[in-house]
C-alpha cells in the first residue's frame, strides 16, 4: 500500500491507553499505556502471542471495550465523546471486522450474508453490491451455497466481501488465518490486501504469525499487553 498525503488525519490514533478487568486480587492489567497510529491506505500488524492483550486492543479501537484511561480517536472521532449509538453508527460507517472465527448466519446464502448487513444499512443497491463483492472475491459461483456447504477458506472469503461491502475506511482482521490450513490461510491473506488496497482502505492485522505480520507496512509488538514498535 502506498503512503497517504501527510495533511490526512490518521484513521486510529491511541494515546496511553490502558485497560485493566476484573476487581481486587484477580484484576488484571490487559493494556498499558499503549499508543498507535495508523494513517489511510497503510497497513499495520500488530504482532505477539496468544493472551498479550492484542484482541483487547482491537475491541478498544473498535469502541467495543472503554478503556480506563487514555484517548481513542477512530476516523477523526474521539471515542469517549460519543453514546452506544453514536459508537454503533461509526462502526456502521467506517469500520469492517474481520475475526477467526467467520460468524457467517448459518440459515443465509453467501449472498444473503454480504447484502442483509447493508440492506439493513439502508444502501439501495444491496444485491448488486455484494454479488459484486463477492466475485470480487472469486465466490461468483458460489452465491447460493449456505455456510455449510463452504470450505473454511471460502466463507473467510465471504466474511472479507462482508466486510469490505460497506466500503469502509479502515478494517481490522484479528488473527484472520487463525481456523485455516497454512496454504489456505496465505491466500487469505493475499486477497485481504488485495482487497485493501482496492478500496484504499487502512488495515491493521492482529496476529501472532511473523509471516502474516511480514505482509504489512510496519509492524509493532505486543507482550504482556505493552505495545513495542
Amino acid at each position: 500500500m502506498t503512503a497517504p498525503p501527510t495533511d490526512l488525519a490518521p484513521l486510529i490514533d491511541l494515546t496511553d491507553v490502558s485497560l485493566t478487568l476484573g476487581e481486587g486480587e484477580v484484576r488484571t492489567h490487559i493494556l498499558k499505556n499503549v499508543s498507535l497510529r495508523l494513517d489511510p491506505g497503510t497497513s499495520v500488524a500488530v504482532l505477539g502471542p496468544s493472551g498479550s492483550g492484542k484482541s483487547s486492543l482491537m475491541a478498544v479501537i473498535a469502541g467495543l471495550e472503554q478503556p480506563d484511561q487514555g484517548r481513542i480517536l477512530l476516523a477523526g472521532q474521539d471515542l469517549g465523546d460519543l453514546s452506544e449509538d453514536q459508537l454503533a453508527r461509526l462502526r456502521g460507517r467506517s469500520l469492517g471486522i474481520i475475526l477467526q472465527a467467520f460468524h457467517l448466519l448459518p440459515t443465509m446464502t453467501a449472498l444473503e450474508n454480504v447484502a442483509v448487513p447493508l440492506e439493513l444499512a439502508g444502501v439501495r443497491d444491496a444485491q448488486q453490491r455484494a454479488r459484486t463483492e463477492l466475485e470480487a472475491v472469486g465466490l461468483g459461483h458460489r452465491l447460493r451455497h449456505y455456510p455449510a456447504q463452504l470450505s473454511g477458506g471460502e466463507q473467510q472469503r465471504v466474511a472479507i466481501a462482508r466486510a469490505t461491502a460497506p466500503r469502509p475506511q479502515l478494517l481490522l482482521a484479528d488473527e484472520p488465518t487463525g481456523n485455516l490450513d497454512s496454504a489456505t490461510g496465505a491466500g487469505i491473506v493475499d486477497l485481504l490486501f488485495e482487497r485493501a488496497g482496492a478500496a484504499g482502505a487502512g488495515l491493521l492485522v492482529i496476529t501472532h504469525d511473523p509471516v502474516v505480520a511480514a505482509r504489512a507496512a510496519r509492524t509493532v509488538h505486543m507482550a504482556d499487553g505493552v505495545l513495542t514498535a
